[in-house]
């Protein structure tokens, strides 16, 4: 009896005591609307073809088109392909973490790389890094991007908290800054003349990020609160972030201006029971103390809106079943749209004609 109560005191001690790296901010987030209305479910995304990255790798989390149309993808180890037909085509290792990719006026690839910050590739080769720090801080997590006309480069650090080089990678380390809600994610803008600067924060988990055709504001994904901002960039309201899309069903990922005004969403999950816990700092410290298994994480359910800068939902693509595992974007290139993921070995592709 003795020892038991000990390994109690010992067990009871742990939870409460043993230091761990996150700090819960106490939140209260609204019910989930479900998926219902303009998210009813559905199953187009069934109606998509499986394209297999190379034996051993996986995680396409991104697309980009450049000049000629040659669409370029990522994988979760770094390397660069080009997809042609069915097979995607290695191009070259980068290293680091790849995320969000975009083509800019140049010609060039601009990557958010999660370990090494803004990175500019124009060929085998010629791989550069843009900003890896601001104001001497360094940027632990670049997660998507948007490119002007005039080349300036809008980019999301999604935590000033958790570095994924060094907590695991991003999935991971995502879990860690949702569950512990501390608003320290920002967006930032580097212009052509090298110059760097922040240009709205507060926001827990950045991640997808996309200019309007007139460039006259921003859309900002806040995944941690499962939301969407409009950040002003000119007239009146310039420098303003209002709230665009509140109380999704789901955690925005990647998004991507499809260039008429409208925008594409992926959800990396449906909204998870464990949101119950959020106004309860310390037991959610004392869950993560229990470790992995009873941890919150990510639902494999795929989802894809569009929707307009009024934040008007136009068309919902489900995948209820979650063969697509967690799906982090969306695009129409040409006459095929793509939805890419973001640990699987594959993405999926279908005709714009069969799209509803």
């Amino acid at each position: 009896m003795r020892a038991f109560l000990i390994l109690l005191l010992i067990g009871l001690s742990y939870l409460i005591f043993w230091p761990i790296p996150v700090d819960p901010v106490a939140y209260e987030p609204a019910i989930p609307p479900g998926f219902t209305d303009d998210f009813a479910e559905n199953s187009e995304l069934d109606k998509l073809q499986l394209v297999h990255l190379p034996e051993g790798e996986s995680g396409p989390e991104d697309i980009a088109v450049l000049p000629g149309g040659a669409v370029y993808t990522t994988s979760l180890s770094g390397l660069l392909y080009r997809i042609d037909g069915d097979t995607p085509i290695k191009v070259e290792d980068l290293g680091g973490r790849p995320l969000g990719l975009r083509a800019g006026p140049d010609g060039a690839l601009y990557i958010a790389d999660s370990f090494r910050g803004l990175m500019r590739w124009s060929g085998p080769g010629t791989l550069e890094a843009l900003v890896a720090d601001i104001d001497g801080e360094p940027v632990i997590y670049a997660n998507n991007l948007d490119v002007a006309d005039d080349g300036t480069v809008y980019f999301s650090n999604s935590s000033d908290r958790f570095d994924p080089e060094t907590m695991g990678g991003t999935k991971p380390t995502s879990v860690m800054t949702i569950w512990e809600q501390s608003p320290t994610g920002y967006v930032a803008r580097y212009t052509p003349d090298g110059k760097t600067e922040k240009i709205a924060g507060g926001f827990v988990y950045t991640n997808g990020i996309a200019l309007s055709p007139g460039e006259d504001f921003l859309l900002i994904a806040e995944t941690g609160r499962a939301r969407v901002h409009k950040h002003w960039l000119t007239g009146p309201k310039a420098g303003e972030t209002e709230l665009l899309l509140d109380n999704l069903p789901g955690y925005p990922d990647n998004l991507k201006a499809q260039g008429d005004g409208t925008y594409w969403m992926a959800f990396a999950s449906p909204r998870v029971p464990a949101e119950k816990l959020m106004p309860y700092p310390f037991l959610r410290k004392v869950i993560w103390r229990l470790g992995p298994m009873v941890r919150p994480a990510p639902i494999h359910r795929g989802m894809v809106v569009q929707f307009d800068g009024d934040g008007t939902i136009l068309r919902t693509l489900q995948d209820p079943d979650g063969r697509l595992g967690i799906t982090t974007s969306g695009q129409i290139v040409d006459d095929q749209f793509y939805v890419m993921t973001l640990d699987s070995p594959w993405f999926g592709r279908m005709p714009v004609s069969q799209m509803p």
